[in-house]
């Protein structure tokens, strides 16, 4: 549950918003990390842990006795029962109307701004990526060009069929990233391409084997393709390190994958040979 969902449905019972002002050294949130505590349900956290239950507890004491707001310097040591050693500055503010309505504004505004993710193919593993990812701060879309084949699916992605998922890669926003791993190598390798041809993806992956590289790389030339473009490429998705061709296994070394590249300072490798190619 979002925060601001959270807000508007505890709000009669009150709440005390827990912030980390400032995050110095080793700490378990960074600065803005929050969590909003009622007398009976918390949504978010503040890195769990004896910090995290020691807040809980000023919070819902602030609530019952109406003791004002206030602000913590907590050195995380043996004082606290954590080992981090750093410091970390926690306000904790009774929650009022006016920012509730701020934090609502704040989650529309960090939501619309999330990285776009197209998975194109809804067999197996795109099925299984698409629900690692769900809980993640993108925004998904999964697109197939077959009926019946993405329900059950979080709500959270977005589910499109089209006759041509191709279309879907021309009208993608900048910088988005592309997970291609359809039922058919054809589509696959046209997906791949146009990914490419873009100019401006943040990553472009295709589920394969060595021998499907080399054959999509050979076809990608022969049609005018500059080599240079080929090293944007990752294939396997996922990596080659992990030797286990399950789903979720492969959904969840691409979902950690595409959180380096889209939210972490290293971009993943790029041009690596593939293992064995699993079902899509």
């Amino acid at each position: 549950m979002s925060l601001a969902a959270f807000l508007d449905m505890h709000r009669q019972e009150g709440i005390v918003l827990v912030r980390i002002e400032a995050a110095d050294g080793s700490t378990p949130r960074e600065a803005g990390a929050c969590m909003a505590v009622s007398p009976t349900a918390i949504a978010g956290t503040i890195g769990g842990g004896q910090l995290e239950f020691h807040c809980i507890d000023l919070a819902r004491h602030m609530l019952s006795e109406g003791a004002p707001d206030q602000i913590l310097d907590i050195p995380l040591g043996p004082q606290m029962g954590q080992c981090c050693g750093g410091r970390v500055r926690v306000s904790l503010r009774h929650c009022s109307s006016s920012e509730a309505a701020v934090m609502a504004a704040r989650e529309k505004a960090e939501a619309s701004a999330r990285p776009a993710i197209l998975v194109f193919g809804a067999g197996h593993t795109g099925r299984a990526l698409t629900k690692a990812l769900a809980a993640l701060p993108f925004a998904v879309t999964l697109i197939d060009d077959r009926d019946d084949v993405m329900s059950g699916l979080p709500p959270a992605v977005t589910c499109i069929r089209m006759a041509d998922p191709v279309d879907a890669v021309a009208h993608a926003p900048a910088k988005a990233a592309f997970v291609v791993l359809s039922h058919s190598h054809a589509l696959d390798y046209r997906l791949a391409e146009a990914a490419l041809a873009r100019g401006d993806a943040a990553y472009v992956g295709m589920i394969g084997s060595a021998t499907k590289r080399a054959r999509f790389e050979a076809g990608f030339l022969r049609s005018g393709g500059r080599r240079q473009t080929l090293a944007r490429l990752t294939c396997p998705i996922g990596g080659s390190d992990v030797d286990d061709k399950r789903p979720e296994v492969i959904a969840a070394l691409t979902a950690a994958e595409l959180v380096r590249c889209l939210l972490g300072r290293r971009k993943p490798a790029k041009g690596r040979q593939a293992r064995h190619e699993p079902a899509a």
